[in-house]
């Protein structure tokens, strides 16, 4: 059943405006549909023409009650270039290029280093894959190269030339990770290093040559200390390879050193790099571990039961394992058995149910390491099951004991964060999150009255259908904050977007929505703290930092967003429970240009469906495929409607 609504007007009225759609309909220019009356039949929405029509017959519009994004649309759609114009303006207006309080800085695209002449090079036999043996490389500085622009550029090793190779952007910001005062910036072919200074602000002080493998994973050590090659290191990973750099740096840029360790080999696709100390670890799911030693310049290479989760505290590397069982080795100590020359690798404790361990947190409590007998570790398993275990001073020998079990998922558990005031897990189902308040006593936990229910909420987040190894490195929705401070969520609702929400990781809450200032799709993010600065009274702040699809880099201040936002939630102690979660209205506008390839089957079926039988560990079940479609196309989506026809049209009638 078609619903119309009728309106009547001049042929003045309507063709005021010059190349207009009723122009050129009322002119022939555009074929058209007549009822017996002669009425003109246009397939749109007819609430949106009433505006419109008002605005072709006094040159006025009368905003109240409007959604101005639609109306702009349907000016655009008829032509009607005054209004369009108009709207464009109060847009631009309202969206500042300078952003708002919260932006605190915009750094420009670098300039990016050329690809070689030769492909092969001296370096290629730095790479050693037997695990035993000690990969560096010979001392040599690194000369500026001139940039390059090409926007299609994909280079293959001469070695892989059968591998199917997907195509990157080599202008887009794949990643951003920062330590202290510096944060590295990754692309698809090289990586840039930033320092914070306060008297110069953010200055470039190091950059990779060309690399021909796309960058997947990539570590900063800003401060390392018993080292022989300089005081910070870059690891960047790909394809199973892993490159290590070292500079020095001044107060100085022309001064900075810089010098390439290495190229090491870990055999498999590594899923998980990152410095402990001056220790650089390598991990990957099907159980391998690589390890460089700053000390000795040794290249380990372990292998374990296939790992699905891991954490750090102090020296130790956590291993959650497909087997149930959780192990720890001591990168400080860095034990090898006499026997074997192996990695020493101590099992700590094994789930009661033998799940596989899908998520891992551990938390030391403030006057205490984990040598000190007092440990707390909260993980996540395949059932969907959250237990706490704890190791007491008293307990020394026998390892952690079970402290609590939490049964609140029905999908397998992929992050959970144990803090000082809070628990937080969050499972495969769109990212569901349950969060529990922690009783401590003495700064230990305290079974009275127990760890209690705080919130539950969605963090949805989907992702792209084919999306490149390093987009889950750059887009993880956290939490992210130290763990005796308040920790926040990054939401990205789709992979190319302009915006991100922000919202308090405990409460589900929302603390701020960033907006690029540019209007450029943000690719990537990251949470850092910077140090504080070396003026009295000085504090570290934490920034917001977005790599976006042309190559710039936005920071804003997430400290002044966070005192804003707990102002705001104490003055409004009424406030709903769900005032953080994405309204229907803000999902529905930021999926306009998305389809989703892997939903519920429009036609009827058994219940539960097939595709709800299928857990993905990696997050939200939806993936995303991107259209931009015509004219035609969108007009027609906008009609909605079965069998291919219209819900409802209007019919224009001259006077």
């Amino acid at each position: 059943m078609l619903n119309f609504c009728r309106f009547s007007t001049s042929k003045q009225t309507l063709t005021w405006i010059p190349d207009s759609f009723f122009s050129s309909l009322l002119s022939g220019r555009i074929s058209s549909l007549r009822d017996e009356t002669g009425a003109i039949f246009i397939d749109r929405d007819p609430e949106a023409f009433v505006p419109i029509l008002n605005f072709l017959r006094t040159k006025e519009l009368d905003a109240r009650g409007l959604d101005l994004r639609v109306i702009k649309h349907e000016a655009e759609f008829y032509g009607i270039t005054p209004l369009a114009k108009r709207l464009a303006l109060c847009e631009e207006v309202s969206n500042s290029k300078c952003g708002n309080v919260l932006f605190h800085g915009y750094l420009n695209t670098p300039e990016f280093p050329a690809p070689p002449v030769s492909r092969h090079s001296s370096s290629a036999a730095l790479t050693r894959r037997s695990s035993t043996s000690t990969v560096i490389s010979t001392s040599r500085y690194e000369p500026d190269t001139a940039s390059y622009r090409d926007v299609g550029v994909r280079e293959v090793p001469d070695d892989n030339e059968g591998a199917v190779v997907m195509d990157v952007d080599p202008r887009k910001v794949l990643m951003v990770i920062g330590h202290h005062s510096f944060v590295a910036v990754a692309f698809a072919h090289s990586v840039f290093c930033y320092r914070s200074k306060d008297s110069v602000g953010w200055e470039l002080i190091f950059s990779t040559p060309y690399l021909h493998n796309t960058v997947e994973r990539m570590a900063l050590n800003a401060k390392v200390s018993s080292s022989s090659f300089g005081d910070k290191m870059l690891a960047v990973s790909s394809e199973g390879r892993i490159r290590l750099w070292s500079f020095n740096t001044t107060d100085h840029i022309q001064d900075v050193v810089k010098f390439e360790i290495g190229t090491f080999d870990l055999g498999v696709t590594v899923d998980a790099l990152f410095f402990i100390g001056s220790q650089l670890v390598a991990t990957s799911h099907t159980g391998k571990i690589g390890v460089w030693n700053s000390m000795t310049q040794h290249w380990q290479i372990q292998e374990v039961t296939p790992i699905s989760s891991y954490d750090t505290a102090g020296s130790f590397l956590l291993l959650g394992c497909t087997n149930g069982s959780i192990y720890y080795i001591d990168m400080q100590k860095f034990p090898l058995r006499m026997k074997d020359n192996d990695l020493l690798v101590t099992e700590l404790y094994k789930d009661p149910n033998e799940d596989m361990v899908t998520a891992l947190s551990v938390y030391l409590t403030p006057k205490t390491c984990l040598s000190g007998n007092w440990i707390e570790i909260a993980y996540g398993t395949s059932s969907g099951t959250v237990r706490v275990i704890v190791q007491h001073p008293e307990t020394v020998g026998h390892g952690p004991q079970l402290f609590q079990t939490f049964m609140v998922h029905r999908n397998p558990v992929i992050k959970v964060m144990l803090s000082e005031k809070n628990l937080v897990s969050i499972c495969s189902e769109y990212n569901h999150v349950r969060s529990w308040n922690v009783t401590r006593f003495r700064g230990m936990i305290s079974t009275q009255p127990g760890s209690t229910p705080l919130a539950s909420f969605n963090v949805v987040s989907l992702e792209a259908q084919d999306a490149h190894p390093s987009s889950l490195a750059g887009n993880g929705i956290g939490p992210f904050g130290e763990r005796d401070d308040q920790q926040v969520f990054i939401q990205k609702l789709v992979p190319d977007t302009d915006h991100v929400i922000v919202r308090f990781s405990s409460t589900g809450k929302r603390v701020c929505t960033i907006r690029s200032v540019d209007g450029s799709n943000i690719t990537s993010y990251c949470v850092h703290e910077c140090d504080a600065s070396s003026r009295m009274g000085s504090r570290p702040r934490r920034f917001l930092i977005t790599g976006h699809s042309n190559g710039c880099i936005q920071m804003w201040d997430l400290t002044t967003a966070l005192e804003i936002a707990t102002k705001t939630t104490g003055e409004n102690s009424a406030e709903r429970d769900d005032i953080g979660n994405v309204t229907q209205g803000e999902l529905l506008r930021t999926l306009e240009q998305c389809d989703l390839s892997a939903s519920r089957c429009t036609t009827p079926s058994m219940s539960p469906a097939t595709s709800l039988l299928h857990t993905n560990l990696t997050g939200s079940r939806l993936k995303l495929s991107y259209s931009w479609p015509s004219l035609g196309e969108d007009d027609r989506e906008e009609a909605g409607g079965s069998g291919g026809k219209s819900k409802y049209g209007i019919l224009v009638s001259q006077c």
